[in-house]
């Protein structure tokens, strides 16, 4: 059931009250990096001098503690330190990345802690990791010794991220990656390294450098550790909507240590996908990965530098399967051959670099850099074929410095950022592409494509500064002790979009019973306008303030109160003005209506006001309304950190993607009309609606070009409503958190709600205004004298409500052994029949709001658990075990059932409607019911040498998928006939791609001192 609106707004109007009254005790508010920096808190003797200095870099930090003995100190670089607040109060602990622990520091505890390790886990004879217990946020750690210990597939370090409940990272069967939260896109992730946000504001994929990409965002080497927030980030974590990664670089220490490591899989150490079983043959393949690192001192105690680099090259499977079963053997001879197992040639270079120095106690500076060049074949398979790939270039540079300065009572931040990112996809044959597709109902249907349309050249990214000053005050009491965080930040980022090319086209064939129809029904092409460039740019100015109090009002009850407000101006948006030819057309007469009725005026009759979509230029303003109240809390029931209750409500906005942003521009620019042809089975009118008689010379790009030089026939216009907003979620959650023994547990309800997503959908209208005729969509009753509108609004939402079970036994080299379980029980919703969440495009409904809401594609259950274990003789063993059950099939299911002519109770006009089918499960674990859609169970071995003195050696095998288990990935859709849907709908395609890894046997060596 859906929040009211007016009880949403009070909330939030109460939330923003109750945060501003908080903070607004001591000053006013600017905001905060997202930092990935440690916190410390606790009690000592009233006014004693606390000291943390850090073992393995010498960097020391003071505060003094108040007249009640409470001392915080911030900011500090993950890692171990040896803390002290006097003689006698000794401890050496070790504090993890984007957390805020608890230390007691007066005599008596120093003395009982040291006895007893209280609330601490052991992890050397002398030092213990404090565990982050008092927190409302939802989300859990991964340690470095994870990263280092559990099996992987990949160098990708998000790949750990999915040992949190709510998280799945998925390989591609194309080997591209993504990680997701919850039922949003991966767009609404972002990662923060060393406080320094990855977003992408052009492309899907979260950060930059993840859409469509094999390789990995980052040196696996140079990772610290991380942290992984699903849902109630504090006030300081800005441009999300999903889940916060926030990750710590690691850094040079006064001893020289360095890493080099290589690794190895083949076509012979790995098992045959299912399209290989099928063709009877095995597609050569191979993966190599391969790095270093370096870093020590430049001065001991002060300068320090740390170098990585990691270079991947491989060459991964993939299955060309047709669109839709039985037809394939109807098209061309030349095309059929195309179908089956393809590779996909890669190569990165990853390099990272930092330099720090501390000159006092009271300063720290840092330089780093951050260099990614990768060149792929992509854009094959399904129902790609070899000939539709695509070369992509896709590059990611950054730079960083920064200014630390402490003292007693406040912690400052000064940062300097800039970016540089691209995304240039080109077609690998240029000239004519054609798909082949199914006629009747199912017209839209592509059973296969060879070569591509204009669409596939791109060229996509963004450049330019940041600047962000943090302040933290440590040094407040009022009913308790307050951390209070403020900052500011400004960010010029210059974006780029492409979104096609001149050199392509795509030609469109009628597959029936017959055959293949001799001549096209339709091609699509690039039409570029002399004197203007195809290439979008904007000047986008992004400004972001918030404040967070970090409230600890006594041992038991902690708050956790800020505010956050976010402010946006993308000029090619705001500034765009609506073609005045465009504006002619809207007001002139509608050819297919009574004399004297405009175009607009049908829309008008449709609910179309297309005085929302006409931009003169001024009338659109950036919102100023983002304002992003979060409230947590956590209550320690015994005071002892063992048991907390913990939960919090907040909101959080993120971005447009530039790339559905500036369609406006791009398709006035270069547009990609569709011409029709008159063939048999695709009839047209000639002389009507861009229908054409068929003629040889029309497979020459030139000769359609020509076609409409100097005219809008045929051109898509699309236009973006005028009060665009940004997206945003809502989020709540309650839990608990308990220490059982040497455990640790969590247990969590959360629930997400986004809205106010970026859709596009047909804006055409019949000249009654109605969408539907006879079971068919107005695609023919365009724009006078143009092609079709597309219009785009907000209305995409989502709602994903979980259960997060969490339980970790921490390494210690004492137990010799750890292991994590991690299960997520998900109900979760969208109002789009897309199973891509990337895709903001709905045709099959008249308007969004006429979705129905169905299931998103989630799985239900989802296990992961992980172990590592100290073996006899220098081994180390880790193993993975991955459990899901399957995700559903989202489409549009069309059987047969009568057109209604009109959208409504969840079914189209066309008859059709909104489905989400969960298919048959494909597989048991040991025993039990076929239940699962995805199953994998992995497992590695090291064996460490010692070679001299501080050189080692490491021999590790990774065993990936041991099982063999096939997760498939594509679907065999049988909806039914006559009105009749058929008993099972939908069932995996047992010869498509599958998810992951066939079974992969990975060698890896390395040499590290």
């Amino acid at each position: 059931m859906n929040t009211p609106t007016n009880f949403k707004k009070k909330l939030l109007a109460s939330l923003i009250k109750a945060s501003m009254a908080a903070v607004a005790i001591s000053t006013s508010a600017i905001s905060i990096a997202a930092s990935s920096d440690a916190n410390l808190r606790g009690h000592a003797a009233a006014g004693a001098v606390v000291t943390a200095k850090q073992i393995s870099t010498g960097a020391v930090r003071r505060t003094k503690a108040d007249t009640d003995g409470s001392y915080a100190l911030v900011g500090l670089p993950p890692g171990t330190y040896q803390v002290d607040a006097g003689a006698g109060t000794e401890r050496t602990v070790t504090l993890s990345v984007a957390s805020t622990a608890t230390l007691d520091l007066t005599a008596a505890a120093a003395a009982a802690a040291n006895a007893t390790n209280l609330n601490a886990v052991t992890v050397t004879a002398s030092a213990v990791t404090l565990q982050e217990v008092k927190t409302s946020e939802v989300g859990t750690e991964v340690s470095l010794h994870q990263i280092e210990t559990t099996p992987e597939a990949s160098r990708n370090f998000l790949e750990f991220a999915d040992t949190v409940p709510g998280m799945v990272f998925t390989r591609n069967a194309d080997g591209t990656t993504s990680l997701r939260s919850g039922a949003q896109a991966s767009s609404g992730i972002n990662v923060y390294i060393d406080g320094v946000g990855q977003k992408n504001y052009v492309l899907s994929g979260g950060i930059t450098g993840q859409n469509a990409s094999q390789g990995n965002p980052f040196p696996q080497l140079a990772i610290g550790e991380y942290k992984v927030i699903t849902s109630n980030y504090k006030a300081e974590y800005d441009q999300i909507s999903s889940a916060a990664v926030t990750a710590e670089t690691k850094s040079g220490t006064n001893e020289f240590h360095g890493d080099v490591f290589g690794s190895f899989t083949d076509t012979a150490m790995r098992a045959e996908t299912p399209a290989e079983q099928a063709a009877g043959t095995k597609t050569p393949s191979h993966e190599k990965d391969y790095g270093f690192d370096l870093g020590g001192p430049i001065l001991q105690d002060m300068a320090h530098f740390f170098i990585a680099y990691e270079g991947k090259e491989f060459d991964t499977p993939k299955t060309v399967v047709p669109g839709v079963t039985g037809y394939d053997s109807l098209l061309p001879a030349d095309v059929q051959s195309q179908i089956g197992p393809v590779g996909l040639p890669f190569k990165e270079n990853d390099w990272f670099g930092k330099i720090d120095f501390e000159p006092s106690d009271k300063d720290r500076f840092e330089i780093s850099g951050h260099y990614r060049h990768e060149t792929s074949i992509s854009g094959i398979g399904g129902v790609s074929t070899a000939t539709a790939a695509l070369n992509t270039l896709n590059t990611d540079k950054r730079f960083d410095i920064r200014w630390d300065h402490s003292t007693d009572s406040w912690f400052n931040r000064l940062q300097a950022t800039y970016e540089d990112a691209f995304y240039t996809p080109t077609p690998v044959l240029v000239g004519d592409g054609n798909a082949y597709t199914l006629t009747g109902p199912q017209l839209n249907t592509t059973i296969l494509q060879t070569g591509n349309s204009p669409l596939a050249q791109q060229n996509k990214g963004q450049k330019g500064p940041a600047l962000q000053d943090d302040l933290t005050f440590n040094d407040f009491e009022w009913h308790g002790d307050h951390v209070i965080k403020m900052g500011v930040k400004y960010k010029a980022v210059k974006l780029t979009a492409q979104d096609a090319g001149d050199s392509n086209a795509l030609y469109n064939y009628a597959v029936t019973s017959a055959g293949t129809e001799a001549i096209p029904y339709q091609v699509q092409f690039g039409s570029p306008t002399p004197g203007l460039s195809p290439v979008a740019k904007s000047s986008d100015k992004q400004f972001g303030t918030d404040i967070q109090d970090d409230w600890a009002v006594d041992d038991h009850l902690t708050l956790n109160l800020g505010v956050r407000w976010d402010y946006e101006e993308t000029p090619s948006y705001l500034n765009y003005v609506t073609p005045a030819n465009v504006i002619a057309a809207f007001n002139s007469q509608d050819p297919n209506a009574p004399a004297g009725q405009t175009y607009a005026q049908t829309l008008a009759k449709g609910g179309v006001n297309i005085n929302d979509y006409i931009s003169t230029g001024n009338n659109r303003h950036a919102p100023k309304n983002e304002w992003q109240p979060r409230f947590g809390f956590s209550y320690d029931v015994n005071g002892d950190e063992n048991h907390v209750v913990f939960g919090g409500v907040g909101r959080s906005y993120d971005r447009d993607l530039y790339e559905s942003l500036q369609v406006e521009q791009t398709k006035s620019v270069l547009s990609q009309p569709q011409l029709k042809f008159n063939t048999p089975d695709v009839p047209c009118t000639v002389g009507q609606n861009s229908c054409y008689a068929w003629d040889p010379s029309y497979l020459n790009i030139s000769t359609l070009q020509a076609l409409v030089a100097g005219t809008t026939a045929g051109k898509e216009v699309d236009m973006v409503n005028n009060n665009l907003k940004a997206p945003y979620s809502d989020q709540f959650s309650i839990g608990m958190r308990n220490k059982i023994g040497d455990w640790n547990t969590s247990v969590t309800f959360a629930e997400v709600r986004s809205y106010d997503g970026l859709v596009y959908t047909l804006g055409n209208r019949y000249p009654d205004g109605s969408f539907w005729q006879n079971g068919s969509q107005p695609w023919g009753n365009g724009i006078p004298g143009f092609g079709s509108l597309i219009i785009g609004n907000n209305g995409l939402r989502t709602d994903t409500t979980q259960l997060l079970l969490y339980a970790e036994k921490p390494y210690t080299k004492e137990s010799h052994w750890g292991t994590t379980i991690a299960y997520t029980y998900s109900q979760s919703r969208q109002n789009n029949d897309n199973s891509d969440p990337t895709d903001q495009y709905a045709f099959d409904y008249e308007k969004i709001g006429n979705y129905p809401y169905t299931g998103s594609g989630v799985a239900k259950h989802r296990l992961v658990v992980t172990g590592t274990l100290d073996g006899p003789w220098g081994f180390v063993m880790g193993a993975k075990l991955t459990l899901a059950t399957p995700i559903p099939d989202l489409n549009l299911a069309c059987y047969g059932a009568p057109a209604t002519n009109k959208d409504s109770n969840g079914v189209a006009g066309s008859g059709c409607y909104s489905a989400s089918v969960v298919p048959p499960g494909e597989g048991r674990f040991l025993f039990g019911p076929k239940i699962f859609g995805f199953r994998d169970l992995d497992f590695q071995a090291t064996k460490n040498f010692r070679i001299y003195g501080g050189l080692n050696a490491y021999v590790r095998i990774d065993l990936i998928n041991a099982f063999n288990w096939n997760n498939y990935v594509d679907y065999l859709e049988t909806w039914g006939a006559n009105g009749v849907l058929n008993k099972t709908q939908v069932v995996f395609n047992p010869t498509g791609d599958i998810s992951g890894y066939p079974r992969t046997l990975k060698v890896s060596m390395g040499i590290n001192f």
